[in-house]
This record gives C-alpha cells, structure tokens and sequence, in this order.
C-alpha cells in the first residue's frame, strides 16, 4: 500500500529544505527523498567545502602577499590537514539534516525516485502518492560525449581527494575551474585549465576577467583558451588529455582530471514522462509559477527549474515561491533582480546586474565608470595586485543598472549594489551613506 502525502520532494539540498519546512509548518504531511547523502550540493559538494579550501589557501596567499612588508618565513598548505578541517564541517551535514526534518514530523527515504503516475511515484521498492510533488534535484555534470570520459573527476571527488595530486588538468572554464584552479596552484600542484571558449568566467565583465588572467599567470596557472578536449586515456595511474586548438594538437599529462565544463539538471532516471511531465530543449516546461505546465501537481526549484542564476540564494528564493504557491494557490512569481554572484578565485571576481552589452541591448542609456584600481589603498593594505571595477549608472533616473568587482573584498562589497538594485536606490544614495573607513565598502562612493 502507498504511503501518502501532501507533498513529496525529489532532493535535500537548500530547495528542498526550504519547501518542506515550510510546507510542513502548515501542517501538512511531506516527505523528501534523496539518493545521496542529505544536504544537497552546496552544504556537501559545493559552496562550503570549496570556501573552507579557499579558507587556508587565502591564507597562505595573503602571507606570501606580505613577505618582505613585515611578514617573514615560509607558509605552506598541508593539504590532508586542509581537507580534515573541511571534513570537520561536511561529514556532520547529513545526520544533523535527516535528524531535523524527523524532528519537524517530514518523513526521509533513502533511494532513487522515479515517477509511475501523475501523482504516484517508487522509491526502490516502496510506493508513495503525492497531492504535489517539488523536484528540487539540483544539478550534475553534463555529458561531454567524448572517449574516456569516465576518466573525469567531479567537483566532489576534487573536494575530497588526499593527497592532492602532482598534475591537474581541469576541463572548462567557469566557476569550478577558476576556484580549483587557485586553489590547487596556491597548494603545490601544477595546473592546466582547457577552455573551448574565447575567454573563461563568460558570466563576468571580459574587461575585469582579463585583469584577474594576470593573477593566474602570477600563480602559475596554464590557461589554454579556445582548446577543445578531443579524448581522455588513462595510462596506469596517470592520464592523458588530448586537446586540439587552432594551431596545433597536443597531448597534456595529469595525474587528475577535473570535469569543469558545465552542469544540468538531474533529471535522469525519474521518469518524467510517465509523470506526464514534458521537457522544453533540456529543460523542465515551468510556467511563471515553477510549475509544470503538463501536470499543475509538479512543481520544480532552483537547479532543477533553471529559471534564475544557478546559485544557492536563487534555491531557496524558488522554495519560498513554491512553497507559498502550493499552500496558497498560484500568487507568486521568483524575482530575480539584484541577484549576485561571485566566482572565488583569490581575489574573488564578482558582479550583479547588467553586463554592459544586456544594457546596450534592452535599450539604456548609462554612464560607466571603471577603472583598474590596483593603487588604491584596499588593494596595497592587502598587497594585491588585482583590483578594479566597472559600475553603471542610468541617465536621468541614477539607477544603478550593473556592477563588476575584482579584488580584495569584492565578494562582500558586492552586496552593497545587489542591495541597490534590487531595492531601487540610486547611485546617490550609495555615495551618500557613510561606510566604516577604510573598509572595502568605503571605496563604493568612488566606484559611481
């Protein structure tokens, strides 16, 4: 016999968490089913374990950054302790996640959900119904259709792996290859980024991504851009990565090979069909409530959805928007503006609103100020070489339309224009607050 419930969600991560908790205050009966160990991607195999590495090797870099202005001897990571310090934080996550939603009455499988009905669906051998169901699956590395791809590491295996290998070759060019990439240099290891594109990092300013290539060259990491990876062959213990560019072929030899190059949802293996569920070019077909459009009992957040940003605040501002449609009827829509994001490279490179060419495209009329910052007194206190910005500012109305950081506290300063923008202040209300000095916020006045 099935068990039954007001709603079954299809994942643990931050989606997924959000929504049954505030499903179930309303008392109603959920339950959440995840393959994986509860937590999702951010708490497990992404956000935080990737900031506690980026801890140490922050660290260190901001050390070495230092010598001869006060600072002496040597730093180094001591990458098992390094990884041990994140596990301290991981390993705890699932226990403390299944013992909190049992403790608010949500019922936790352990297996692989698949649909069998509109409304019906197993996991392994156990059958449950759902008056609504939230895919909250979130994402997983995309096929790459090329020989030896079972070679690949994933962002997890990387997180996890002790001793750190000698020789890295990560295939890609965003988020994960910029941060791992850093990371691994600043720990000893060699590395090389393949990017089959004209540039990494394409979600940020081409203008503040080409001054943060100048810190990838300080630290020795090898970036070959418009490189495709043509095969992947393990040899023992070691592989080798075919790649082909332009001018030539070439064979790069890695002890490691990182999967860097995109994420998709994790669709695979729940049946959507059978759900009555239909897919739109790869994605799940939402209405402008995340719901199907083929069956009004599903409902889908962050990742899974791919309406907004693939970051963490988008999954859980999703959740709440689902969450209250399920409960109240179809009211809300997800808002995405002012939404930031930041690649945590060190320094980090961080943006929120329009690139210059959205701006010129929807029709506005903006000044832009940038500027390449690196003698200002937040890049020389830190000793970074890396700073600068570009703001842009709406004619006649002095609304901020975008906003692009790189250098010392750009992940926190940031915040401020994400602020703005999604609340309507303008530029001079910006530069007429008063931030503590000298702080990174401090310099925003001057930004505009």
């Amino acid at each position: 016999m099935a068990s039954r419930y007001d709603l079954v969600v299809i994942g643990s991560g931050t989606a997924a968490m959000v929504a049954a908790m505030r499903v179930r205050a309303a008392d109603w009966s959920v339950a959440v089913i995840d393959h994986r160990p509860f937590g999702g991607t951010c708490a497990l195999r992404g956000c935080d374990p990737k900031k506690l590495l980026i801890g140490g090797t922050e660290a260190v870099d901001h050390a070495r950054r230092m010598r001869g202005k006060g600072v002496a001897g040597d730093v180094h990571i001591k990458w098992p302790d390094l990884i041990a310090f994140k596990r301290e934080f991981t390993d705890p996550v699932p226990e403390k996640h299944e013992h909190r939603y049992h403790e608010k009455g949500i019922d936790t499988y352990r297996g692989h959900a698949r649909f069998t009905d509109r409304n019906s669906l197993t996991v392994d051998r156990e059958s449950l119904e759902a008056r609504y169901v939230l895919i909250a699956a979130g994402a997983e590395p995309v096929g790459l259709g090329i020989p030896g791809e079972e070679h690949f590491a994933t962002n997890e295996d990387f997180l996890a792996m002790s001793p750190l290998p000698r020789r890295i070759v990560l295939v890609g060019g965003g988020y994960i290859a910029s941060e791992f990439s850093h990371i691994a240099a600043r720990a000893g290891a060699q590395v090389t980024v393949l990017q089959r594109g004209e540039r990494m990092l394409t979600r940020f300013d081409p203008d503040l991504v080409s001054w943060l290539m100048e810190k990838f060259k300080e630290i020795g990491v090898d970036v070959r851009l418009r490189t495709t990876v043509s095969a992947i062959e393990k040899h023992d213990t070691a592989f080798a990565v075919r790649a082909r560019s332009a001018e030539a072929e070439e064979v790069f030899q890695a002890d490691l090979v990182v999967h860097s190059a995109g994420r998709a949802p994790a669709l695979e293996g729940l049946d959507l069909d059978a759900g009555g569920i239909v897919m739109d070019k790869g994605r799940l077909k939402l209405n402008e409530y995340l719901q199907s459009v083929s069956n009004p009992s599903v409902y889908a957040a962050g990742d899974a959805a791919q309406q907004g940003p693939p970051l963490t605040p988008v999954s859980s501002h999703d959740a709440k928007v689902v969450s209250a449609n399920i409960l109240e009827g179809n009211h809300y829509r997800p808002d995405y503006r002012g939404v930031p994001s930041v690649a945590f490279t060190i320094p980090p490179i961080a943006a929120v609103g329009l690139s210059e060419d959205q701006a010129r495209q929807q029709g506005l009329k903006f000044q832009t100020k940038s500027q390449k910052a690196f003698d200002w007194f937040t890049a020389r206190q830190a000793g970074d070489s890396v700073y600068g910005f570009k703001v842009m500012v709406e004619d006649g109305t002095g609304r901020i339309v975008g906003a692009h950081i790189v250098g010392p506290h750009a992940e926190e300063v940031i915040n401020l224009f994400a602020l703005a923008i999604r609340h309507d202040l303008s530029a001079a209300d910006l530069k007429s607050t008063m931030f503590a000095y000298p702080t990174g916020a401090s310099d925003v006045g001057y930004m505009l």
